[in-house]
């Protein structure tokens, strides 16, 4: 078993090209940790200083308290999972997963075992004569999860290995994939834009934007506590419903609707107000602060209806919030009236883009 821990890692182009800022974080084993972010954040980068594919401007990378940053990616022991499957076009099933093995002079018997074992676990005992050209998406990344297996390597790197499947079979083999690596017990580290993916895969969450690690901590406190605003409107889907506000008093005022705030030394002129969409309410006769508005439009998601209500702020100005209803309830281009339950209120500081007023530790950083 072995912890991977990164240590200010840091990849710089040029001066103004650095997709990796001084990144720190750990692995333990048994960890499954998802690098989450949009395109360009730095999470592939990451992998890729990880897995010895590039070096990095400084910082370190240790494996099992052995530091690996200057050692070649084959003598790192590690699995690499990729996008495109990476699969030998000309090999059967059976040697490609044997493949990585026999590059190590693997004793043929020791082979065998392994690889029967790899395809016991993954469904491919029927496929194993098959080259990759008469085989599906799915088993031919269920291949590259075998190769990767028989390796019984101190860590396992994916990067995106689901994003070329069609969304059925994504949901099928994420499914294999928690199932196949929690028995592992070895740190595994996923990169992905999808953030389904990092939110039911993943014990822990690295959220990244432009190099950064805006929080790092499990899913549940990344969709409940988010640490900034990026954060906040990056994962969960609908997104969240973010509204700059000003604030009077110990209030924070969306037209007609006055939400207390928690006691500060200096109330700001203007706040941020963020609640999901899932959270916004149809007002009942017994709430006291409801809010009014007109729907202008509705999406069937299915489950649910996403209805976008346009709400007069001020005099001046019209603001959009966002509610998630049943779907039995049709209200295009009526007036309705919400309520927004304070427990589900996310604050954020207008010129920082931080969480203010939380109630738990937030793990934020480098």
């Amino acid at each position: 078993m072995a912890k991977l821990e990164l240590r200010n890692l840091n990849k710089t182009y040029t001066p103004k090209v650095i997709p990796v800022k001084d990144v720190s974080l750990s692995v333990e084993d048994g960890e499954f940790l998802t690098l989450l972010g949009p395109s360009g954040c730095g999470k592939s980068t990451i992998l890729r200083l990880i897995a010895g594919l590039e070096e990095p401007t400084r910082g370190r990378v240790t494996i099992g308290d052995v530091d690996v940053t200057n050692k070649r990616p084959g003598d790192r022991n590690i699995a690499m999972v990729f996008q495109s499957y990476a699969l030998y076009p000309h090999l059967t099933v059976y040697e490609n997963i044997a493949s990585g093995l026999r590059l190590k002079k693997t004793p043929s018997a020791e082979i065998k075992e392994r690889v029967a074992e790899a395809s016991r676990v993954l469904g491919l005992d029927e496929l194993m004569n098959r080259k990759p050209g008469q085989m599906s998406g799915g088993q031919r990344q269920r291949v590259a999860l075998a190769r990767a297996l028989v390796r019984s390597p101190d860590v396992f790197l994916l990067d995106e290995p689901l994003s070329n499947l069609d969304a059925l079979l994504r949901e099928k083999v994420r499914a294999e994939i928690k199932q196949l690596f929690a028995a592992q017990k070895v740190p595994v580290v996923y990169v992905t834009h999808d953030q389904t993916e990092a939110m039911t895969l993943s014990t822990k969450v690295a959220v990244l934007n432009k190099g950064d690690v805006q929080q790092l901590d499990p899913p549940h406190r990344i969709y409940n506590n988010p640490a900034n605003q990026f954060v906040a409107g990056f994962v969960g889907s609908p997104q969240m419903n973010l509204l700059t506000v000003p604030c009077q008093g110990n209030s924070a005022i969306l037209g007609s609707f006055r939400i207390p705030l928690p006691e500060i030394p200096t109330t700001p002129p203007q706040i941020v107000l963020g609640i999901r969409p899932e959270n916004v309410l149809i007002a009942q006769p017994e709430d006291r602060q409801t809010i009014r508005g007109r729907v202008y439009l509705v999406e069937n998601l299915g489950m649910h209806n996403l209805i976008s209500v346009r709400v007069e702020a001020s005099q001046t100005e019209a603001v959009t919030i966002r509610a998630l209803l049943p779907p039995d309830q049709q209200l295009s281009g009526e007036d309705v009236t919400l309520t927004l339950p304070p427990q589900f209120i996310h604050w954020f500081d207008v010129e920082t883009g931080n969480a203010v007023f939380t109630k738990q530790p937030l793990t934020v950083g480098r």
